[in-house]
């Protein structure tokens, strides 16, 4: 599965949308110095503009009370020329990551993180869902991988990835089981499954021989390694799967565009061209 090829194609459909619809803003929150985070927003702001979107790039020192950071986010709630708001995770230890991410508008919450967007994706209502299983599910569709009876198997169960993957693949009509670190026996699941999604963060986690041939794989796991980025999943998968997603250049690619994806539709909720359910 090529996620740059489909990314760019997504990437085009947002470009249209933005001329359409006129100027588009998002707006990130960084609290602290961490390189990760910085390099996220940094790849983020590139992205917004080069689909010519509005960048509102707010700093804060690792420090800042948590008081000031709702502040913010209150300050931004508000803004006209913002449609789509994300606080950059992880946040510095003194900082309560539910309570800062609860206060986000649901309509501007392009990562789906609140718990008004968490309990709708819960209830089948979709408003704002997390960017990477929303890349996970176009990859899905646009190679026509067949969802409805599959039985798809999920290794992670983080409110990011995890949750809200096997609650879109519940949607989409499959036979879904969520394994995790706790999980006996892992491969017995995965052997199962018609569509396996791997995401934990353990490099190599999913070997050739705990998959079934002609699955669908999808790796969502990223670690930084002295090789270079790898997956959760192994190269030997290559081997029996009909598809499989490389890292880096799978997965990755989706979930920056899908971001974009997302800021359209908060346009559309903040201008009332789309009811937020």
């Amino acid at each position: 599965m090529d996620g740059k090829a489909l990314a760019e194609k997504v990437r085009g459909e947002v470009a249209k949308d933005v001329e359409e619809l006129g100027s588009l803003g998002l707006a990130t929150i960084l609290v602290g110095d961490d390189p990760a985070s910085d390099v996220y927003v940094s790849l983020k702001h590139k992205d917004a503009n080069e689909v010519g979107m509005r960048l509102i790039d707010k700093r804060l020192p690792a420090n800042t009370p948590e008081d000031d950071v709702l502040a913010l986010v209150e300050e931004l709630n508000a803004d006209d020329g913002v449609d789509g708001l994300l606080v950059q995770t992880p946040l510095p230890d003194h900082l309560d990551e539910f309570t800062i991410l609860s206060s986000v508008r649901p309509e501007k919450d392009v990562d789906g993180l609140t718990p008004q967007n968490a309990g709708l994706l819960y209830l089948g209502r979709n408003g704002h869902v997390g960017a990477t299983p929303l890349g996970v599910m176009r990859l899905l569709t646009e190679y026509r991988v067949p969802t409805a009876g599959a039985r798809a198997v999920v290794v992670g169960r983080s409110p990011i990835v995890g949750k809200p993957m096997a609650l879109l693949l519940l949607q989409a009509n499959a036979t879904v089981t969520v394994c995790h670190s706790r999980t006996d026996d892992l491969a017995r699941h995965t052997l199962d499954a018609d569509i396996l999604v791997a995401a934990v963060g353990v490099p190599g986690l999913i070997t050739g021989d705990m998959v079934k041939a002609g699955s669908t794989v999808i790796d969502v796991g990223i670690t930084r390694t002295d090789a270079g980025l790898v997956g959760d999943v192994d190269q030997s998968v290559a081997e029996l799967a009909a598809y499989v997603t490389p890292v880096p250049g799978g997965v990755g690619p989706m979930t920056r565009a899908m971001l974009l994806a997302s800021t359209v539709k908060a346009a559309r909720y903040r201008r009332g061209l789309l009811p937020f359910p």
